[in-house]
């Protein structure tokens, strides 16, 4: 028989990665939600909101979340050029998660192993601002086989976590 297994039952070990996440105008709950329960599954050291409606008593983001946001690092961040040389001087790589004229392909991008990555994701309607892919050191993005050039910020955040937590 092959049955469910609970939360408590996996074969899954905690495991933190020195990634953290940028996001740059992201303003559904539902996605905020979701974004701080694929962060906790995926070993995310931070969440960082930059210019990013964040309700953390929203019922839809606490009942996306799944208490999730009890579990992760998080705070807003106001001021971008400031909080982005504080991560650079401690040796983070910008990575932005946008189509770009100078993109890669997220399956070719490679990192050292012990890289620490800032993942920059923008907002649901406009992506990643100017301001913030400016201060990327590289831009990957989803190759995609569909008429359609995007997909829903947090489902592409998991993507790429899953495939920087495999680097």
């Amino acid at each position: 028989m092959n049955s469910q297994l609970s939360h408590n039952a996996t074969p899954f070990s905690p495991k933190k990665f020195p990634i953290v996440v940028l996001c740059d105008s992201l303003h559904s709950p539902a996605n905020i939600g979701a974004l701080f329960r694929v962060c906790e599954a995926f070993g995310v050291e931070e969440i960082l909101f930059y210019n990013c409606v964040l309700n953390i008593e929203s019922n839809r983001l606490l009942r996306t979340s799944r208490n999730t946001h009890q579990k992760m690092a998080y705070r807003e961040v106001t001021d971008l050029a400031s909080e982005v040389a504080r991560l650079k001087s401690k040796s983070y790589t910008f990575i932005g998660l946008e189509i770009t004229q100078n993109s890669v392909p997220l399956e070719t991008l490679s990192l050292p192993k012990s890289s620490k990555t800032v993942l920059c994701i923008g907002g649901e309607r406009h992506g990643i601002s100017e301001d913030l892919l400016n201060h990327t050191t590289v831009t990957t993005h989803i190759t995609m086989y569909g008429e359609n050039s995007s997909m829903n910020v947090i489902q592409a955040a998991a993507i790429a976590l899953f495939s920087l937590t495999k680097l």
